[in-house]
């Protein structure tokens, strides 16, 4: 899978091709460094007075390639992958073996602080049901109230939690029809490619 870079995604990282591989070297350490401990306007500053250009375009080639580097972990590219994107972006050769040198090197950095910031959302363990009938009372012979009783089991951050759940036969029948069609749902190009994008 390729991973394909906007236009001003491109201007951005255009400015890397005017440097030497030194500063293209610093820019890929500052932009992981970015990502881990977040931005320093300062740096911007002294890295604009030492190359002679505005802070502004430093910080938006440090930017664009910090962009690349989240997305191209996020869809896990692998080596060759890699460097066909960048090569289509239109580098040289020498300016795409050290982008990659620096993705492989931080590859498992990068995936980490994406897991960390993503939302933490329970995890399904396990599912215990069972079903209870009311027959009858004292005061109706013959009644029938079927309910279903449910314990959930999650794992949420590295701990176990239990849910109680009771509902009726229709109610759970309806519930069941409608996640069915969520699963439908994720499974339509539409929402794949939003799943990618995210």
């Amino acid at each position: 899978m390729l991973l394909i870079l906007g236009d001003e995604h491109k201007q951005h990282l255009e400015y890397l091709c005017s440097v030497s591989l030194d500063v293209v070297q610093e820019f890929c350490r500052l932009s992981v460094e970015f990502l881990m401990k977040g931005t320093n306007a300062k740096i911007y500053n002294s890295a604009a007075q030492k190359l002679g250009v505005e802070a502004i375009i430093i910080q938006k080639a440090i930017e664009g390639l910090m962009h690349l580097f989240l997305e191209s972990s996020k869809l896990l590219l692998n080596e060759i992958d890699f460097r066909d994107s960048v090569k289509a972006a239109g580098f040289s050769d020498e300016l795409q073996s050290e982008l990659l040198r620096c993705y492989l090197e931080n590859q498992a950095d990068i995936r980490r602080i994406q897991l960390d910031i993503s939302m933490g959302l329970s995890h399904y363990r396990d599912l215990e049901w069972r079903l209870d009938v009311k027959l009858a009372s004292r005061s109706l012979r013959h009644q029938v109230e079927p309910v279903v009783t449910m314990k959930l089991h999650v794992k949420d951050s590295g701990k176990e939690e239990t849910r109680l759940l009771q509902t009726d036969p229709v109610n759970l029948v309806h519930m069941t029809r409608t996640l069915e069609e969520a699963l439908q749902e994720l499974n339509s190009a539409h929402c794949r490619r939003i799943c990618r994008n995210f």
